[in-house]
């Protein structure tokens, strides 16, 4: 059963068209108390009343006035009350220090060819990786989050490098955890004031995919094995995969990159107010 003073996190929220050809907002919420999640509907007339940035991910809201459905987990959202504002992402201080993170684990990269191939990425798109989300809503979805995610990926490679000494090739997988959501970089945008998420314009249908942008400029720079990582990374094709994990003989740093982006992914808090 509804109750007014019941709160509310944020979890998902994007806006899209009706048939009429009037936006319509979708409400995902989490209830604090018990966990329950309410799927709500706004229509245009009431997001206009709106300052967007209520509707960011980690916010935690109280629902003023709506319609329910019979069960209570489906309404109709004319009014809500900001409790509590998320924080948008990691700050300056924090990113910087990721960076620097990150800037050690290119150096570790022992082939000079590669190592110059990565960097040069890097710093060419500094400035936007370092405030990319990783995901518009499963994890790291955040300012930041690409960067969260990406040395948490190569950090997790590290620690376990070393049980397989010998069968690995170290410089591809370090290249592969630092490159394979780099394309990300295009296929997101996020409001730098809100913190909303949102798809690039144009970006699937000249790419497909992030691990298809990762796959292509891999390959033709001629890093073979940094490229089918990156492309089995998702693991089944019904992910996303462009290499289904499923197949035989494939090489075993394949498997490693998939495992521990799925660790990181699965693990990685949603929004920075769980990162405390």
């Amino acid at each position: 059963m509804f109750n007014t003073q019941d709160t509310y996190e944020v979890v998902i929220f994007s806006i899209g068209d009706t048939k009429a050809g009037t936006k319509m907002g979708k409400l995902q919420l989490r209830n604090t108390v018990d966990d329950t999640v309410l799927n709500c509907i706004l229509w245009e007339e009431t997001l206009n009343r709106f300052d967007n940035k209520i509707f960011r991910t980690g916010n935690l809201v109280r629902i003023v006035s709506a319609s329910f459905n019979e069960k209570f987990n489906n309404c109709l959202v004319s009014a809500l009350e900001l409790i509590q504002e998320a924080k948008l992402g990691i700050d300056e201080n924090e990113i910087e220090k990721y960076w620097a993170t990150l800037q050690t684990y290119i150096n570790k990269i022992s082939d000079e060819k590669l190592r110059n191939f990565v960097f040069d990425l890097f710093e060419k798109h500094a400035d936007k990786f370092k405030i990319m989300p990783a995901a518009k809503l499963m994890h790291h979805n955040y300012i930041g989050g690409l960067l969260v995610h990406t040395v948490e990926c190569v950090e997790f490679a590290e620690l376990n490098m070393g049980k397989f000494s010998g069968k690995v090739n170290k410089d591809a997988v370090y290249a592969a955890c630092l490159l394979h959501d780099f394309g990300k970089i295009f296929e997101y945008t996020i409001d730098t004031e809100t913190g909303l998420i949102d798809y690039a314009a144009g970006f699937r249908e000249e790419w497909i995919s992030h691990s298809q942008y990762g796959f292509s400029i891999c390959m033709t720079a001629g890093f073979k094995l940094v490229a089918k990582m990156i492309a089995a990374h998702h693991g089944r094709a019904e992910w996303g995969a462009i290499i289904d994990l499923n197949q035989k003989d494939l090489e075993l740093e394949l498997y490693l990159l998939h495992f521990i982006d799925n660790l990181s992914a699965k693990f990685g808090k949603i929004n920075t107010r769980l990162l405390g």
